[in-house]
């Protein structure tokens, strides 16, 4: 039931794009995930919405109109009887302290300008993300055609002990055949658990692989994710520049890691924040406002005539007291940009850091490849058939014929991982590499 919660949740917020079950690559399927997620749509709103909000900043704030009935006598509440009652029209405006408007527009275009790098950055993460969960599946899923592959050769053990011990002629004992049988259930329970991951990785994935129209589908699409077949080829993703994998150029990977997104997005919010000490000090500049007033009167009762009157002035502040106010406002937009800053250069030592760590696990993983392909495989190969041989012809243990197929099984799946883990270090190390998200999948 929570499962089925969580899904609604998540598929009713997909977009229109949907991915035909026969297309389910790698670049497909990320392609689609990117599709999919609403977020980018959502971001890109905000966007627009703080650049609507740019030009407002830069707009004067709208004047003030006052009408005032002045000096009325209360007695007869007539505008001719007394020489002071008028009526006054008054119109009043405020101009903000120095810049202020124009700094105020200019540091929300640069919080918009931000929103582009996010959505690279999201997209960036999303590939990342999706690509892993793809490449588990995929372990899963061959994982378990490799074992459903040699599962027949502990069937045929299991004859072949079961033959030997009713015939009474071979070394056979009825302890083999119960081991043998046993390796057969830990066989199909390994299975079972593959098939558990294999299922999970996919329903992951569904989170961005289905449209929904409608709340029928929804359990519909489930048993579709439970179906998905991926294809049995493994994605040969090619790094964005060998050199400086390579090298030790610090320079060549500083000038990658600050073209990042996720960089460029602190550089925008350093601008930002670096304009909010201009605006701080614009608050040490006298605020000003005008008013002009005009007062209708009456003639008097006697029919002589009364001038009209205007009046008109100008109000500011001094900011004279900045000890306590001004002082810590500048001060606090100080202490703001020097923490964006010290962000940039913690994002730039864990990128650093994430890059060493990748390298030496993609260096690693190349030599345990190189060494599995051309020496450990072949000889456990060898083993497996040398101790059936042996076995066969009444010289050898079974349980070491047992131990020989385990052996020669775990080393195909050990293979397997392997493989799959260069490839997740490679997107990983894209990643770093990147200026735009299409550059993280890139296939040999």
């Amino acid at each position: 039931m929570i499962l089925k919660s969580l899904l609604i949740t998540t598929l009713l917020i997909s977009s229109s794009f949907s991915l035909e079950l026969d297309d389910l690559t790698l670049k497909a399927v990320v392609k689609t995930s990117l599709n999919n997620d609403p977020w980018l749509s959502g971001n890109e709103y905000t966007q627009k919405a703080i650049e609507s909000k740019s030009i407002a900043a830069n707009t004067l704030p709208d004047p003030k109109i006052s009408i005032t009935a002045a000096s009325l006598p209360v007695d007869t509440f007539n505008f001719n009887q007394e020489a002071m009652s008028q009526l006054k029209i008054g119109i009043s405006q405020v101009f903000p302290r120095g810049d202020t408007l124009e700094i105020k527009s200019e540091q929300l275009k640069l919080k918009a300008s931000q929103f582009p790098h996010q959505r690279e950055e999201r997209k960036s993460k999303v590939t990342v993300k999706v690509a892993k969960l793809w490449l588990d599946a995929y372990k899963a899923q061959e994982s378990i055609a490799l074992i459903e592959k040699d599962r027949f050769l502990f069937e045929q053990l299991v004859d072949i002990a079961e033959s030997s011990y009713a015939s009474a002629i071979g070394k056979t004992r009825q302890q083999d055949i119960i081991r043998a049988q046993l390796q057969l259930t830990r066989i199909d329970d390994r299975l079972t658990k593959l098939k558990q991951k294999k299922e999970k990785f996919l329903l992951t994935l569904s989170e961005w692989l289905y449209k929904i129209s409608n709340e029928d589908q929804i359990e519909e699409n489930i048993l579709k994710s439970f179906s998905l077949v991926l294809p049995n080829t493994l994605p040969q993703i090619k790094i964005i520049d060998q050199e400086a994998l390579s090298s030790n150029n610090s320079k060549l990977l500083l000038k990658y890691f600050n073209a990042h997104p996720s960089i460029k997005i602190i550089d925008q919010k350093i601008k930002e924040t670096s304009k909010g000490i201009s605006l701080a000090k614009q608050k040490y500049k006298p605020q000003f406002g005008f008013n002009v007033n005009y007062g209708f009167r009456e003639n008097s009762p006697t029919g002589q005539k009364r001038t009209d009157l205007l009046s008109a002035g100008i109000s500011f502040d001094l900011p004279l007291f900045t000890k306590n106010k001004q002082d810590q406002e500048v001060q606090v937009a100080v202490l703001q940009t020097k923490s964006v800053q010290s962000k940039k250069l913690s994002q730039l030592r864990a990128m650093f850091a994430t890059f060493e760590i990748n390298k030496a696990n993609l260096k690693r993983l190349r030599q345990r490849e190189t060494l599995y392909k051309y020496q450990l495989l072949p000889q456990i190969s060898e083993q497996a058939e040398a101790s059936l041989t042996s076995y066969t012809n009444d010289d050898g243990n079974f349980v070491e014929v047992v131990r020989a197929r385990i052996a020669q099984l775990n080393g195909k799946i050990d293979a397997l991982e392997i493989s799959v883990e260069i490839q997740k270090n490679i997107i990983q190390l894209n990643y770093l590499f990147i200026k735009k998200s299409e550059e993280i999948i890139n296939e040999i």
